[in-house]
């Protein structure tokens, strides 16, 4: 029965590795890359850059960073990070 309890508990165990694992995936490619190609800045309609370190959409033209939230971007002016 203590086998049966272990072979249980490592099951729990693997399941939940693998659902941090998958939500890791979603952290390094959070928004769909499509979708990148045909958002512009709302400010100057300008292109944005997308920053993986900082899950960030920049736009030079404006000098803002607009911010990624759970995978959505956050294309309001106001939530923008100023940056030089």
């Amino acid at each position: 029965m203590l086998e049966n309890a272990k072979r249980q508990e490592g099951t729990k165990e693997g399941t939940r590795t693998a659902r941090m694992n998958s939500s890791t995936e979603r952290t390094e490619s959070p928004v769909d890359p499509k979708l990148l190609e045909i958002l512009v800045c709302p400010m100057t309609k300008g292109p944005l850059e997308f920053d993986g370190g900082r899950q960030e959409l920049i736009s030079r033209s404006a000098k803002l960073a607009y911010p990624i939230r759970d995978g959505i971007p956050i294309m309001l002016p106001e939530e923008a990070r100023k940056i030089d």
